[in-house]
């Protein structure tokens, strides 16, 4: 049986306070970009930062990267595809797309690895209950 993936696509508008004074925005916004597309899965999918820390759990991230294929510039559209992949590990992976809203052209790409911490903040090495029930909801196996 084929899974459906999740995705989640969010719109986002380049800022003034986005742009470098090339007029073109600065490659660390990117990442913000992804935290936007995160926040959106979250939303979207039943697995936002609040209902993480509401099961006594943190998720840092420990791995983010980023691929970059052309500029977006003041004003722009843009879309975030975010798209979770599923592992066997105690973990949360996210693999990104950021489209030109304007013709559909292939901006960036980048993934992101999340771990699972306690409030205490030591590291889980096995998935959390309120994870396993998640994925079994999206019929993640």
């Amino acid at each position: 049986m084929k899974i459906t993936p999740l995705v989640s696509k969010t719109e986002i508008t380049v800022r003034f306070c986005e742009v470098d004074p090339m007029h073109i925005v600065w490659h660390g916004n990117y990442i913000k970009y992804f935290e936007d597309g995160r926040e959106d899965f979250g939303e979207k999918y039943g697995l936002s930062y609040s209902t993480i820390f509401n099961n006594q759990l943190l998720t840092p991230i420990v791995k983010m990267q980023c691929e970059y294929r052309c500029s977006l510039t003041f004003g722009e559209k843009a879309i975030v595809e975010t798209q979770y992949v599923n592992t066997e590990a105690a973990k949360i992976i996210f693999k990104y797309k950021i489209f030109r809203k304007s013709n559909s052209e292939l901006v960036a790409t980048g993934e992101s690895v999340q771990v699972f911490l306690n409030i205490q903040k030591e590291l889980q090495l096995t998935h959390p209950q309120f994870f396993l029930d998640w994925k079994k909801r999206w019929g993640i196996h």
